[in-house]
């Protein structure tokens, strides 16, 4: 059975960092597009950044271009997220897709 779990969220002041994982089981990372969301309470899920699998371009949402990362580790099957300068409004439980199997999110909270 597939499963794609996260980790990593939690609480964090303003301008702080965190890393979330997403490490996925049954199947490996390759060939499929990977990706993280985010769901605020209140809004829609939204896009933050996407990582294709063959070439291995990366894009991300505007708003938070040059402060987070995503990247992959195949020997792990784990992707990752690493957060930086984080502001009040990054606060929203963060979900990963790949090909099209979401987790269950983790929290992450940004706050003095």
């Amino acid at each position: 059975q597939v499963q794609v779990v996260e980790s990593g969220g939690g609480l964090v002041q303003p301008g702080g960092s965190l890393r979330l994982s997403c490490k996925v089981s049954a199947f490996t990372l390759w060939p499929y597009a990977m990706s993280w969301y985010r769901q605020a309470p209140g809004k829609e899920r939204e896009f933050v950044a996407g990582l294709t699998s063959v070439v291995a371009n990366t894009n991300y949402a505007d708003f938070v271009k040059g402060r987070f990362t995503i990247s992959r580790d195949d020997a792990q099957n784990t992707l990752y997220l690493q957060m930086n300068s984080l502001k009040p409004e990054d606060t929203a439980v963060y979900y990963c897709n790949i090909g099209g199997s979401w987790g269950q999110g983790t929290q992450v909270t940004v706050s003095s």
